[in-house]
Order: C-alpha cells, then structure tokens, then sequence
C-alpha cells in the first residue's frame, strides 16, 4: 500500500498532493492541468475539479457537458434528484467555469470520457414546450448502466417522471 501510495506521487502528471491523497485505490491520472485553485484530472472514475474544499470528483455519468473556449472549461454536473424504479431524475448544477490556461491534451480526453460513457440518447419534445433528454449511461467503475432522465426548465416533471419509469420498465423487460 505504501509503495503504490509513493510510485503514484511519482508517476503520472504533476498534480497537487491534494488530489494524489484523494484518489481511490487503483486510480490513476491520465490527464491534468494547473487551473485556478488546483488541477483538473482526468481519471477512468471522473473529473477532478480544484475546490474551496479541495479537489473532488465528478463521475463521468454525471458530467452534463464539458466544453472548451479560450483557455475556460466550462463543467455542468448533473445530480440525481430522484430515483424512479430503475431511472433517474437528473437537475443540473450552474456552470463552473475554471481557467485552464495550458490545458494541453486535457480537452481531447474530456471530450472522449463523457462520450464514451453515453451508450443511447433520446430527446423528447413536450406538447407543453418543454422537453426531456434520456441518456443510458455507463457509471465509471462498475460493470452497470443507468438510465437518466434531464428535463428542460420549466417542464412538466410529472409528465417526465412517467415517461422515465415507462422507458425504464421497457429496458428492463418488465410488461
């Protein structure tokens, strides 16, 4: 445990200790740049983000979008607001926009990991004006997948609940 602890703080990209103390076993950075407040890393399990705090992880499944301009990344993470037997409700948190001024290789992989995590996508228009995305997604880590349910502002989510629970019943094979 010792010589992993040690050959991981001497192996990979020059990030804080910070964030080396806060991987998880078996987590490696493949990616990182200094930002305001810290490091942005890529990991297999996520995105790591500098905090007040300090650094923290956000899951792959949970990274709404992620995008790149003039040395700014913009993150929107999503939280799982409700469980709906077998779906999730998402919400997404506002922006966090982080200056990354020597991002090097970092947005490439950012791209690819929220890609690769979405397996199917599904956009549904509302009579009411709104609409819901369904993404099925993989969570970093494990073998499973779930689906998620990201209604536009202002949508009926009643409507949207019923159409998560129905969509997840279909996947599940259950009549």
């Amino acid at each position: 445990m010792m010589l992993s602890r040690w050959w991981r703080r001497v192996s990979g990209p020059a990030v804080s200790d910070a964030l080396r103390d806060a991987l998880a076993e078996g987590e490696d950075i493949v990616g990182a740049a200094p930002a305001h407040g810290g490091h942005v890393a890529v990991t297999h399990l996520g995105l790591w983000l500098p905090g007040d705090a300090g650094p923290r992880r956000v899951g792959w499944h949970l990274v709404s979008k992620a995008a790149w301009s003039d040395g700014v990344l913009t993150v929107v993470e999503a939280v799982e607001v409700e469980d709906l037997d077998g779906a999730v409700l998402l919400r997404d948190l506002p922006p966090v926009r982080l200056e990354v001024p020597r991002a090097g290789r970092l947005p490439e992989l950012v791209r690819r990991r929220v890609e690769s995590a979405i397996r199917a996508r599904h956009r549904k228009d509302l009579a009411d004006g709104g609409g819901v995305w369904f993404v099925l997604r993989k969570v970093p880590g494990t073998d499973g997948v779930v689906l998620q349910a990201r209604p536009d502002t202002g949508t009926d989510v009643d409507a949207v609940r019923a159409m998560a629970r129905e969509a997840a019943q279909l996947l599940s094979g259950d009549p």
